[in-house]
């Protein structure tokens, strides 16, 4: 996603509760793990400041003008959509019952959900599982490699990189063929994680650029290791 659409599109509303939890010998790992951290941060620049003048108004006013159950529906069905991203890379990791659960969240939030409108799922007691190819990558022993900004999608590393390509497989746009429909799709989801993320936006502090960066290292680290994560205190 662009700018902080999917790279931080890559889920800031997550991301920022694991930043609250860096302290200095964390803060001071991260920065080791980002030895380009000039042409980072003029990425960064260049980021902010299309989101600053572009995104972020136009998902203001679509948070403005839309409302709340409807905006909360079409939030659930693109992350109806992403079931199967989720779906392949389970297989992928060899997640047995995560692979399950998540043809069940489709399959039921599909048909009873109204193409994934409502979260049937949920309420059923299936949660949802968040897993791309970068987490696959890492679950079998690929290293992350240096921190990097990437232009429009955000913060990544070179592993996550790379691994937001096989990804598009398991998405819908690369199979719709009429290109207005697709790009209103995509331009729609866009937005659509852009204004999910502008509530978040008031827990970040002091140097914007580190405080993501921290937040978008520890919270893949959380992702690929399931949670499992050694506390060094």
């Amino acid at each position: 996603m662009p700018v902080t659409g999917a790279g931080f599109i890559n889920r800031l509303a997550r991301t920022c509760f694991w930043a609250g939890l860096a302290l200095v010998p964390m803060a001071a790992q991260a920065a080791e793990d980002d030895p380009w951290e000039g042409v980072n941060r003029a990425i960064f620049r260049f980021n902010d400041t299309v989101d600053t003048y572009a995104l972020k108004p136009i998902a203001q006013g679509y948070d403005f003008i839309t409302p709340q159950f409807l905006e909360d529906g079409i939030h659930n069905m693109f992350k109806n959509v992403g079931e199967v991203t989720n779906f392949a890379n389970d297989v992928l990791q060899a997640k047995p019952q995560a692979a399950g659960v998540d043809t069940a969240r489709l399959i039921i939030n599909t048909t009873f959900g109204l193409l994934g409108f409502f979260d049937v799922g949920t309420k059923m007691g299936l949660q949802r599982n968040d897993e791309d190819f970068g987490q696959t990558l890492g679950h079998w022993g690929v290293g992350s490699g240096p921190f990097v900004m990437l232009p429009f999608f955000g913060p990544s590393t070179v592993r996550d990189a790379f691994a937001k390509y096989p990804d598009t497989y398991t998405q819908p746009y690369r199979y719709i063929d009429h290109v207005p429909t697709r790009n209103t799709a995509f331009g729609v989801s866009v937005v659509d994680t852009r204004a999910s993320l502008l509530s978040a936006e008031k827990l970040v502090n002091g140097d914007k650029y580190i405080f993501i960066r921290n937040a978008y290292l520890q919270n893949r680290e959380f992702k690929v290791k399931d949670g499992k994560v050694v506390d060094d205190f």
